[in-house]
């Protein structure tokens, strides 16, 4: 037996090691999305051959031919994996293929807010076939704590073809187990600070030799691996990383409104408090959260929480303040039009940022589709601008089917409302030419204008 880490390793667990250690190892990325792609083509870079796998056709076509579905992964990206060796394809029968198997799925919440585990729960049973001997599986989406133990683990037990037990705690079994861990993903687009490699990563298996596989595997791609003593604690690190930020933009949203009425910039005052250098950390104040962790990743633990007759008041009271933005942005538009003179039943509103964050091409819970909504229920015409969508048809959540409208003849709009702060807006040139401008995002910070309502 080998040993590494002061971990024990079974003959079943050293062949994929060492390859994992060379990076010659075969690595399946199941999703291709924001989170799966970037890690392919990472994966790819380091040396390893990896296999995509996607029930998207579509998906699986553009990357064949080479070309990116991403906005921020150039095509080159796609086409230098390509000569790497890297393939995507929706058949799974190709998972028997690989060392180890990386799942980056979707975990939305239901209609109810309560977890919607299927994509993982159908990509575990799809998976679960062609699970060999060996193996390694690791789960990347962000769940409550014990997910992989409770729901992953036993299907894939029960459905592989092998008759194959997940490798237990405490023991190191010779034949007939595969390895499964938990590594939360930790993508941030377009953050331009930090290099995606340099991010450490968190990993915990379901017992020792899994962690340990995990760690190397993924120390092949990042500087350096973060074990923790399980998948749950692993789990629950994710939950807080995104519970600590939902938690102080509801703080510093609710002090906006407050410092709204008090005739306080709340932008001046986050900026003084910044210049101290110990115990504050800036965070900013929008009109709603999006991304497809921060508004959603808590309400999986306050979820998971009554399970032990905790209620979860943090949580459930950020929840309430931040998803109370958007209305709160669409009083500020009728309060904008009112002082023209005008109501928002009739009005002509362009929006700028469709994207929940600033330079991305996401739309994943972006507060700009509730806003729409919102709007088009009082009776304006809404349109939008935004360089990264040339049209915005139908998702999870909305079915708009909008076209982006030229950045032109801005005096024609009773309001433009500033929902994104793209850097290539000119923001400048967008108040000149304006007859109102409400700003949920502080884009127009030093430029003076009666025409300009912040909010």
């Amino acid at each position: 037996m080998l040993t590494t880490n002061q971990v024990v390793l079974p003959k079943i667990a050293q062949e994929r090691l060492k390859r994992l250690e060379s990076r010659t190892a075969k690595i399946g990325v199941i999703g291709l999305g924001y989170v799966g792609l970037p890690l392919s083509l990472l994966l790819s870079e380091a040396g390893f051959k990896v296999t995509g796998f996607d029930i998207d056709t579509n998906k699986v076509t553009d990357l064949e031919a080479g070309r990116s579905y991403i906005f921020r992964i150039p095509q080159e990206e796609i086409q230098g994996a390509r000569q790497h060796g890297f393939t995507a394809t929706t058949d799974f029968s190709h998972l028997s293929d690989q060392d180890a198997i990386i799942m980056c799925v979707p975990t939305p919440l239901t209609e109810h807010r309560e977890p919607d585990l299927s994509y993982v729960e159908n990509t575990t049973r799809a998976a679960a076939p062609w699970i060999q001997e060996g193996q390694l599986v690791v789960l990347e989406s962000t769940t409550y704590p014990g997910t992989t133990e409770e729901l992953m683990i036993p299907i894939l037990e029960a459905e592989n073809l092998h008759g194959l037990k997940v490798q237990g705690k405490g023991t190191a079994a010779e034949q007939g187990v595969f390895y499964v861990a938990f590594s939360p993903e930790r993508e941030d687009p377009g953050n331009v600070t930090v290099a995606r490699h340099n991010i450490p990563k968190v990993v915990g298996g379901h017992e020792e030799i899994a962690t340990e596989l995990a760690a190397v595997l993924y120390e092949g791609i990042f500087t350096r691996s973060v074990r923790v003593s399980s998948t749950r604690v692993a789990e629950m690190t994710k939950l807080l990383e995104n519970i600590y930020r939902c938690v102080n933009i509801a703080l510093v949203n609710e002090l906006k409104l407050l410092s709204l009425r008090m005739g306080v910039d709340i932008w001046e005052v986050i900026d003084a408090a910044s210049t101290k250098p110990f115990g504050f950390h800036p965070f900013y104040p929008g009109p709603g959260l999006g991304g497809h962790c921060i508004p959603i990743d808590p309400f999986y633990l306050s979820w998971k929480a009554k399970e032990y007759d905790f209620n979860t008041r943090f949580i459930e009271l950020a929840g309430e303040v931040n998803e109370s933005m958007p209305a709160h942005v669409v009083q500020y538009v009728a309060k904008g039009l009112n002082e023209h003179k005008k109501a928002v039943n009739g009005s002509k509103i362009l929006m700028l940022g469709m994207a929940y964050k600033k330079d991305i091409d996401d739309l994943r819970e972006s507060p700009s589709l509730t806003v729409i909504e919102l709007l088009r229920e009082q009776g304006a015409e809404v349109l939008y601008n935004d360089p990264y969508f040339p049209t915005v048809g139908r998702g999870r959540h909305y079915n708009l089917n909008m076209t982006c409208t030229p950045l032109e003849d801005l005096e024609q709009y009773d309001c433009v409302l500033i929902m994104t702060d793209h850097s290539d807006y000119d923001y400048e040139d967008i108040v000149s030419h304006s007859q109102l401008v409400v700003d949920s995002r502080n884009a127009t910070k030093g430029i003076q204008s009666g025409k300009i309502v912040r909010c």
